[in-house]
């Protein structure tokens, strides 16, 4: 099993496989509007200009569990996301991380992921970097910035 095995909506309500990103280097991050981690996307924004020509994706997938930091519809985030960080990356519908609720790619990603395993996710911002076979290689922390993982992107996507 790996993330190709997972199918989630984008932010309008369509189903998109995960296999649709075969071969592609994914930095997959729960993420919220009113957070204050929110800056991150610039960050990632910036990563995905340089290297998505490269083989690399950004799964964003809203989460409201955390202080309810990502109000709004899913057209609202994506919507905002376009519009203050200029982000081309794709954004996901909202979905729960952790919980009773928690989407099965997050509940495959606790449970495989590198680091922090098996735990819940503790916030917003929280990303998994995943390599071109769909395994997961490493869990990073909300505190992470993006472009601290860049050296790993790197090396993912010249194998």
């Amino acid at each position: 099993m790996n993330v190709y095995d997972f199918t989630v909506k984008d932010s309008k309500g369509n189903d998109i496989p995960l296999s649709n990103y075969k071969g592609k280097v994914l930095l997959i991050v729960n993420t919220a509007t009113a957070c204050g981690f929110t800056p991150q996307y610039k960050d990632l924004q910036d990563l995905y200009i340089k290297y998505q020509d490269k083989g690399f994706e950004i799964l964003d997938f809203p989460c409201n569990q955390f202080g309810k930091q990502a109000p709004g519809t899913n057209e609202e985030i994506a919507g905002f996301c376009e519009m203050k960080y200029k982000t081309t990356f794709t954004t996901f519908a909202k979905i729960d991380v952790n919980g009773n609720h928690a989407h099965p790619l997050y509940k495959y990603l606790k449970e495989n992921g590198k680091g922090f395993l098996g735990d819940a996710i503790k916030w917003n911002f929280t990303k998994f970097l995943i390599d071109k076979k769909g395994h997961i290689v490493r869990r990073y922390a909300s505190i992470t910035n993006p472009s601290k993982i860049e050296g790993a992107i790197q090396k993912l996507i010249a194998e």
